[in-house]
């Protein structure tokens, strides 16, 4: 099992993987890209829309087809097939220090969660944010340098939450209103940075190691079980599809590499045992 790159594509800073329907999206942030690929065969991603601000993460919205939730710019927005934001709001305007939202996704109730972190790394700066289907974007947690993720379990009881800066994997209780218990400190990396997780289908967390080329599986105990290395330097986020066996996909990044490899800025793969759901959609359970 040696992973390897899915297509010709190299990104500069790819992210935000999900699995939509037949598809595989992602997003290339600074870049304002979203992607679609496929994930049966290997071949060059198609460019879905362009945005002059950068794009962090997206999720399908229920009963919209091609319309997606997305955390873009300063805030959150629906996101037509066209390119075009509907702004459900933007918290980061006007902050002290210059601002983006960065990674985010859709819990089993659909709603949406996604960070902001500031450009400069300013620590601390970074919050999430939680919009609810029914109206409203809310400022949920604080003092997160530059937050990734989130991830939750299939029951949406528990959410996985990482301060990449700070190389912790935080692990929160939820409410059923969607209200964050007490951080707990689920796991530390050393020698990288958590970047974007995913939870599979034994409840296991998958972490993609941004500067060690590495992507972890985590026990619920917070026990590092497995460890996959990967060839390209600074993985980003991590996504199974079920197509039909399951299959590990891996964005990673050329920003900041001063002499990249032939493999950074791919999207890797490889075949895994165990699937992982779909994409949440944002607006409700089926």
């Amino acid at each position: 099992m040696t992973p390897e790159p899915w297509n010709p594509d190299r990104f500069e800073l790819g992210e935000g993987l999900r699995w939509e329907g037949a598809h595989l999206l992602m997003v290339d942030i600074l870049t304002g890209r979203l992607l679609r690929l496929d994930p049966h065969a290997p071949g060059q991603a198609e460019v879905l829309c362009a945005l002059d601000v950068p794009l962090g993460a997206v999720a399908p919205v229920r009963g919209r087809p091609g319309t997606h939730v997305a955390a873009a710019g300063t805030g959150v927005a629906l996101l037509s097939g066209e390119g075009g934001l509907e702004w459900l709001a933007r918290p980061e305007d006007g902050a002290p220090t210059p601002m983006r939202m960065n990674d985010g996704c859709c819990d089993p109730w659909g709603r949406f969660w996604a960070g902001s972190m500031a450009y400069d790394g300013t620590p601390g700066a970074g919050s999430l944010y939680r919009a609810d289907p029914g109206g409203g974007v809310t400022r949920v947690l604080e003092g997160y340098t530059v937050p990734n993720g989130p991830a939750f379990t299939a029951d949406g009881t528990r959410m996985y939450l990482a301060d990449s800066a700070a190389g912790r994997i935080d692990v929160y209780e939820m409410g059923p209103g969607g209200e964050p218990g007490a951080r707990t400190v689920f796991a530390r990396v050393e020698g990288g940075n958590p970047d974007g997780m995913q939870v599979d289908a034994q409840g296991r967390l998958w972490v993609a190691v941004w500067g060690a080329g590495r992507v972890h599986r985590y026990a619920p105990d917070g026990v590092l079980e497995r460890v996959v290395r990967l060839p390209a330097v600074q993985p980003t986020s991590v996504c199974v599809v079920d197509a039909p066996t399951p299959r590990m996909f891996v964005t990673s990044a050329t920003v900041g590499l001063d002499d990249a490899g032939p493999c950074d800025g791919a999207l890797l793969s490889f075949p895994v045992s165990v699937p992982a759901p779909p994409a949440h959609p944002f607006g409700g359970t089926p």
